[in-house]
């Protein structure tokens, strides 16, 4: 038996004031899309804000519905949205801004699962990985030089071929 250990490098941030001007840029997009999020049941609103190569912003905030798996979290709005508006521009980085109704959220939140398997996607079919920003209301920001830092053992289409 062989052991491995997988570990990846987190930047964190004290603020968003501390972000490159691009990054501090695409947070603030994704917290003025976050006040946008249909989250009656759950009280949690997430806005995502996606950079692409040729500089265009997309953005997505989480949809609920009243059966529950019929909602769609923000970080797969604004991605599917991009793919769909802007097919085959690479995806540069994608910022996550989270706030809950119940309380003042001072720490980041990550994508979830699902959530890192979609953008997991795109970035396999990209030349470069994807940058992913996180926050919550307030607070530090998580840096992640790509996906993978997230979900280590994807899951992608080599797996189908």
């Amino acid at each position: 038996m062989q052991k491995q250990k997988i570990s990846f490098d987190l930047a964190i941030y004290d603020s968003q004031e501390e972000l490159p001007e691009e990054y501090k840029n695409l947070m603030s997009v994704a917290h003025k899309s976050r006040l946008n999020a249909y989250a009656p049941y759950s009280n949690f609103q997430v806005g995502a804000a996606v950079l692409l190569d040729n500089d265009e912003i997309v953005i997505g905030n989480n949809q609920e519905n009243a059966s529950f798996p019929s909602g769609l979290c923000a970080e797969r709005v604004a991605i599917f949205q991009a793919g769909a508006l802007f097919p085959g521009v690479p995806v540069k980085a994608i910022a996550v801004s989270a706030a809950s109704g119940n309380v003042k959220l001072a720490r980041p939140a990550a994508p979830c699962g699902n959530c890192r398997q979609a953008i997991a996607e795109y970035e396999q079919k990209q030349p470069k990985p994807i940058k992913i920003f996180m926050m919550g209301e307030t607070g530090q920001v998580y840096a992640v030089n790509s996906l993978t830092d997230l979900l280590p053992l994807t899951f992608g289409n080599s797996y189908l071929i």
